[in-house]
């Protein structure tokens, strides 16, 4: 297992992903969206109907959070709930290089990451942590949603660790 610590600036390129491994440690700088059950379907129809470019989401190289944003933080939820689980392969082939989360993912959803060179990392529930890596935060779609609306966060350091790779996985 590797044991290394890289950091991540945002948009991820494919060369970028390519490099990673499962179980390397890595730190996270840019932009990143959160999602959750609430949401991410939501995107994804948007990607389905063609009207994703006009949302100003911008899928292509980007990092997705499966997580809300409420004044208590942020925190990592089950990335096997299957509003967010079912909706990685869509995601992974609009654009998204890093699916972050907490739990194991099913050898479909590790099979699609890999058709689409993605990756996705876990993230320790640690709240307090995460943010104070949180450099600024905005509304980017479904406000409606309020907490679990799709949030555009600007990160500095933010820490995880790579669990699935090119069709491999630590679970």
């Amino acid at each position: 297992m590797v044991t290394t610590l890289k950091t991540i600036y945002t948009p991820i390129t494919e060369d970028m992903v390519k490099d990673l491994e499962v179980g390397e440690m890595i730190m996270i700088s840019g932009y990143i969206y959160t999602g959750r059950d609430a949401v991410l379907p939501k995107v994804v129809s948007l990607i389905k109907n063609n009207k994703l470019q006009q949302s100003g989401i911008e899928l292509n190289g980007s990092v997705i959070f499966h997580t809300a944003v409420s004044p208590a933080g942020v925190g990592p939820t089950s990335s096997n709930k299957y509003e967010i689980e079912s909706n990685i392969p869509t995601l992974s082939e609009a654009g998204v290089k890093l699916h972050l989360g907490k739990g194991s993912i099913s050898k479909d959803t590790i099979a699609s990451l890999n058709k689409y060179n993605s990756v996705y990392a876990v993230i320790p529930p640690v709240t307090a942590l995460l943010s104070s890596k949180i450099k600024s935060q905005a509304v980017a779609a479904f406000p409606e949603e309020g907490m679990e609306a799709l949030h555009l966060l600007e990160v500095d350091d933010f820490p995880a660790i790579i669990a699935v790779a090119h069709g491999k996985s630590i679970y």
